[in-house]
């Protein structure tokens, strides 16, 4: 299977293209990019594949990161993965990038308890846990909004943060961001396949709106 990955949950935006059909697979190609808020998406994606010698529709699988993170990245990711699926029929997988960051904890050999948090935005911040091993990621304590204080106070415990940014705040913390490679290696071992719409950022937070007043009729 030819996968497709898309990472813009952070500033560190990334896309790979991973072929597992290969006698012996390669490492995932990859194209990154942190310089601004604006994704070059298709850009990435071309260069990627370039990297990987292949062609758009060889792609069987594209795999999307659904954060938590910027809202407007993974947006931009469901959109592409939507088109896509639309235009040539391919399969889609959707996996947290609070996962994917988990395995990149492993991989860099962060063993123990390893606190995930993701800058929520309002002082707050999404936070998850993992007891994280060369056996396997167990998850502790399921992704929640918390305040920075609760953060601040792991920290003070001497208990491991990581995650994207974070040493602006925390200057303790580790930095680390969630990679489309990672998350095209987790995708080849998966089939929970799903359709476009199905596609939701993760966004603990409820919809909130207000609705706009009926318009006001002037005499005549």
């Amino acid at each position: 299977m030819k996968i497709l990955a898309l990472e813009f949950s952070s500033l560190h935006r990334s896309v790979a293209v991973l072929d597992t059909s290969a006698s012996k697979p390669l490492p995932a190609a990859t194209s990154r990019e942190s310089e601004g808020r604006e994704t070059h998406a298709f850009a990435m994606i071309e260069k990627a594949l370039n990297q990987a010698r292949l062609s758009r529709k060889s792609i069987d699988c594209l795999c999307v990161g659904l954060g938590p993170g910027s809202y407007t990245g993974i947006r931009v990711a469901i959109s592409v993965a939507q088109g896509w699926q639309l235009g040539r029929g391919v399969k889609l997988l959707a996996i947290s990038s609070v996962e994917c960051l988990a395995t990149q904890a492993n991989e860099q050999r962060l063993h123990g308890t390893v606190n995930i948090a993701i800058d929520a935005q309002r002082n707050e911040f999404y936070l998850a846990s993992y007891n994280v091993s060369d056996a396997a990621l167990q998850l502790t304590q399921p992704l929640r909004l918390v305040s920075a204080d609760e953060i601040q106070k792991l920290i003070s415990k001497g208990e491991r943060v990581i995650g994207p940014n974070l040493t602006d705040s925390f200057p303790a913390a580790h930095n680390l961001w969630p990679d489309a490679a990672t998350l095209a290696q987790l995708a080849a071992g998966r089939d929970n396949f799903v359709m476009g719409e199905q596609l939701e950022p993760i966004y603990l937070r409820p919809a909130t709106f207000v609705k706009a007043p009926p318009p006001r009729i002037l005499p005549p």
